[in-house]
């Protein structure tokens, strides 16, 4: 039984999230709080292993709890909040689900399948949580809630230096909000002997490893938690750890991956624009780039050099995205060649593989 904590400042909301909630086998409501502040108190208290949150609360609003509960007392959490949420491209994206609250007269019993649907598909990541729970969370409604993280540009981590003559084919993937679900869904349908495959998901740290475990367990390809230093093979995917940045170099016959630690770019580590800017750099014309469902714009401007470079790009269409931020921005940006639907996504990259698809 996963125990969860609710936070939401609207009674009726409140009430209907905890009976919808404790509706399902294995998740049991232990608390519900207000605001931030209380919430600080109620996760001291009572020590959930999931926390719900609105974006849209009094006192501090659930980015900035959210930046700071993930900075200081990593656990998993859920965003359900309504439709305005999206495209706020401040949003750290340190939630591992997203829920958009019942809008255009949706029924509470498809808003319950979705919550349903949501938590069943992170048991994997709260069953590795509740054996490494963190001490007691430290005070995430300090001061330090003020701080505004400076949007800093992919050029101050990795300059672009473009692949004049195309390298050997690599696939590379940007996610966010909604990620985690997708990405599963897309390797479920891919077969092996692929190109291989690089992975920025933006996860709060202490995730990614079982994020990859999962990731492996559902899929024909090895995927692993990339560390320094790994030789890119065939048939394998790499996922950048919730902490660093991914990027690749050159080898005698190949590409190896190196994590970088340093500040986030694009408000994010791992970042999309890191890791699209050193396929860019390395592969050039001969990667495959793909925006995936998120919030924000993170990985739209090294998408665009990627582009321009004649790398094969392509963007989850809005139908099929949980949140369309990351693909709307680099579909305005002029960076995307086809825009696919979640379910066709495994087969383009199969075809890119197979000499099918190209710009």
């Amino acid at each position: 039984m996963y125990t969860v904590l609710v936070i939401d400042d609207s009674p009726s909301m409140r009430r209907i999230i905890k009976d919808m909630i404790n509706s399902i086998d294995e998740f049991e409501v232990i608390a519900q709080a207000v605001d931030a502040y209380d919430a600080r108190e109620k996760i001291k208290e009572y020590e959930p292993d999931l926390v719900t949150l609105d974006i849209n609360m009094p006192k501090m609003n659930g980015v900035i709890f959210l930046r700071n509960l993930m900075r200081l007392h990593p656990m998993p959490a859920v965003v359900i909040s309504g439709e305005g949420v999206r495209g706020n491209d401040i949003f750290d994206d340190g939630a591992v689900g997203f829920i958009v609250k019942p809008e255009n007269g949706e029924s509470m019993n498809s808003f319950a399948e979705r919550i349903k649907e949501n938590l069943l598909n992170l048991t994997f990541l709260l069953k590795r949580y509740t054996l490494k729970k963190p001490k007691p969370i430290k005070n995430v409604v300090s001061e330090k809630s003020k701080e505004v993280d400076r949007k800093v540009h992919p050029d101050e981590i990795i300059p672009l230096r473009a692949a004049h003559i195309a390298g050997k084919k690599v696939i590379a993937i940007g996610s966010s909000t909604g990620g985690v679900e997708s990405l599963l869904k897309v390797f479920k349908g891919l077969t092996n002997n692929l190109p291989p495959i690089l992975i920025a998901q933006h996860i709060p740290y202490g995730f990614s490893k079982s994020f990859a475990d999962r990731l492996n367990d559902n899929s024909v390809l090895t995927v692993h938690e990339a560390k320094d230093g790994m030789i890119l093979e065939s048939g394998h995917a790499y996922l950048a750890p919730g902490n660093m940045h991914l990027t690749i170099e050159k080898t005698k016959d190949g590409y190896k991956t190196k994590l970088l630690d340093t500040i986030k770019v694009s408000h994010h580590r791992p970042s999309v624009n890191v890791l699209f800017r050193s396929v860019n750099n390395t592969v050039g014309a001969g990667a495959m780039a793909i925006m995936m469902t998120g919030m924000g714009d993170d990985g739209s401007i090294a998408m665009k050099e990627l582009f321009d470079n004649g790398a094969y790009t392509i963007a989850q269409n809005e139908e099929s995205c949980v949140v369309f931020g990351m693909p709307a921005k680099a579909i305005a940006n002029g960076a995307i060649k086809d825009i696919v639907h979640l379910d066709d996504i495994s087969k383009y990259i199969i075809e890119f593989s197979n000499n099918k698809r190209r710009k």
